[in-house]
């Protein structure tokens, strides 16, 4: 008994994540490393094609343009190579950031880094942009907003995909 005890202790410590570490990041339940019939799945509406350049990144992206994300309407392109995601990014309007940034933030803590920066150009008007980034490991989370606009964006990507995307083979 005492040894069937801890043998259901030990697969529920390892389904569970460890205290104080966050589920990995994703859009709906669709994490790197899923497979393209994963994102169909999960998003039946979602349109897949070859990647319209040639990229050491990516061959196929998934975009979907009707999601729900964090409760509020976005919009979201997973990025695949040889069938697994390695990649994504939600695009949402930048007057949900406040329930999108909360929405995160109780997913996957504080994150790494959060500030707004102010841009100016001789002759042009201020802009403001509001960045926040979570990390775990090599994976990086990133919200990006420029105030004022109709641009906010999530991307979340492993290592170099965000350099090596828009490098053409």
């Amino acid at each position: 008994m005492r040894a069937l005890l801890a043998l259901v202790a030990l697969l529920g410590a390892a389904a569970a994540p460890a205290a104080g570490v966050a589920a990995p990041y994703d859009v709906n339940g669709i994490t790197l490393g899923a497979r393209e019939s994963e994102v169909r799945e999960a998003f039946p509406s979602a349109f897949c094609q070859p990647l319209e350049w040639k990229s050491v990144a990516a061959d196929r992206r998934c975009d979907d343009s009707r999601i729900s994300f964090g409760g509020v309407p976005a919009r979201v392109t997973f990025y695949l190579k040889h069938g697994a995601v390695q990649a994504f990014d939600v695009g949402f309007n930048p007057r949900d950031l406040e329930r999108v940034v909360a929405f995160l933030k109780s997913q996957y803590g504080a994150p790494a880094s959060e500030r707004t920066e102010t841009i100016t150009r001789p002759g042009k008007e201020e802009q403001k942009i509001y960045k926040a980034a979570w990390r775990k490991g090599d994976v990086t989370a990133q919200v990006t907003v420029r105030l004022g606009t109709r641009y906010g964006r999530l991307e979340v990507s492993r290592g170099d995909f965000a350099q090596k995307i828009y490098e053409v083979k």
